[in-house]
């Protein structure tokens, strides 16, 4: 693990007892002393050595290199990187940030088949050298910019059990991948292995021994060629939370059989994955204000038994929406329904509405929830989101003039000793 401080991040270390939840209340009524109600993430990053130890338990083989398009927040990456965990990026400022960070050239691969190539020079300059390639022409880009480039040759999988499908954009058909390692070879390029994606939040771990199993069949091909593979990349889409299908654990029980059996542990071969929604999904919990109500009186027979009565629907606007933390759901598929939750103590005697909530802009695409059962708010309460660290501060736009929500990182002292063995621990916050 490498060396850090707390100082090194924006981030406080809990102290006197104090919970995440316990922070989250006074964050709030600091934000209610100064009359400043806007919405905020508390990132719990000790969430990330539970879930960086349960991978290791699960997947001792494979080692975990960060999907940064995830979730790019600087004391995310630094405590990855303290893990030692590698880091999967995407672009240029995402390999720019890693580095930044401290994360050194070895521990980056560029998993992106379509790069510009002032990016390709620009990973060639800062010592980033394994990189990822699917077609002849990214070849003759990368054989121009950046010749001594370990390269890793993506190939197109089944992925039609996965609710986000990614093989018709990237990955070479295996019938293609003698002729694009023949032009490698001609080009005179190091090709030092296979990855692959079965897509996000597979929901037939079977889909991960089809592959593994082409890709073994890749490093067949590739030894008569000539070349020496001892890489391969398994991909992302590994799930975050347990409301899935196919939980983690099953899905890495399927990988370790495939892998025994096409990749057995004295092959000389290095496997790694993307991760990215499997480390961040339950790290951030959002806090947002109810800054407008609205009551609807609607004669809705099958909210009531007496179609007499008029249902009275509450429909409230926060400040935070889907143009901001919450895109993913209208850009991600794979997203769990949101149950929001008062910040305050509800009393079991208060009736509960059915309640509409929308985001702040003037779009009625904004729309967080139609059918979720609050009991009454007013405006000035705050509602908590849990599970929201994927997908979520990357996707987050300034649409219509309102600001993107701060992060504020947490990590318990026990977390942080069991991270820093040697590190004496003072809270920065109690």
């Amino acid at each position: 693990m490498a060396a850090f401080s707390p100082e090194q991040y924006d981030m406080d270390i809990l102290g006197n007892g104090k919970t995440v939840r316990d922070f989250i209340d006074n964050k709030i009524k600091e934000h209610t002393l100064v009359d400043c109600k806007e919405p905020f993430h508390v990132a719990n990053l000790g969430i990330l050595l539970k879930k960086h130890l349960c991978w290791l338990n699960n997947l001792p083989r494979v080692k975990p290199f960060y999907a940064v398009k995830c979730n790019n927040t600087p004391a995310v990456i630094r405590m990855l990187s303290a893990l030692g965990t590698g880091f999967d990026c995407s672009s240029q400022a995402e390999i720019q940030l890693a580095l930044s960070l401290g994360v050194t050239p070895d521990e980056i691969i560029y998993a992106h088949t379509c790069k510009p190539e002032h990016y390709i020079k620009y990973a060639a300059t800062h010592g980033v050298q394994m990189m990822t390639f699917d077609n002849q022409e990214e070849l003759s880009k990368i054989a121009h910019c950046h010749a001594n480039a370990k390269l890793v040759l993506r190939i197109a999988v089944d992925d039609s059990k996965s609710l986000r499908r990614l093989s018709s954009k990237f990955g070479a058909n295996l019938a293609t991948v003698g002729k694009l390692l023949e032009r490698a070879g001609e080009l005179g390029l190091e090709v030092i292995g296979v990855s692959f994606h079965v897509g996000c939040e597979c929901t037939d771990s079977s889909a991960y021994r089809q592959a593994i199993a082409d890709a073994r069949h890749v490093f067949d091909i590739a030894k008569l060629l000539g070349f020496q593979m001892s890489l391969l990349d398994i991909g992302g889409g590994f799930p975050g939370s347990e409301d899935v299908q196919v939980k983690f654990e099953e899905i890495s029980a399927a990988i370790n059989l495939a892998l025994d059996e096409f990749f057995p542990l004295d092959c000389g071969v290095q496997i790694i994955a993307e991760p990215g929604r499997y480390y961040m999904e339950s790290l951030f919990t959002l806090a947002v204000n109810v800054i407008a109500k609205k009551v609807v009186m609607e004669e809705a027979a099958e909210h009531n038994s007496n179609e007499n009565i008029p249902d009275r629907v509450m429909m409230y606007y926060i400040n935070d929406g889907v143009f901001g933390s919450m895109s993913f759901l209208i850009n991600d598929p794979v997203y769990r329904k949101l149950s929001p939750y008062l910040h305050r103590t509800v009393e079991s005697s208060e009736q509960r509405y059915r309640s509409v909530i929308w985001g702040p802009t003037c779009d009625s695409m904004d729309k967080i929830t139609d059918d979720c059962s609050l009991p009454e708010l007013q405006v000035g309460d705050w509602l908590l989101f849990d599970n929201m660290g994927a997908y979520t501060v990357c996707l987050s736009t300034n649409f219509n003039g309102f600001g993107k929500a701060h992060i504020y990182s947490v990590v318990t002292p026990e977390a942080w000793q069991a991270l820093i063995p040697s590190h004496t621990c003072s809270p920065l916050h109690d």
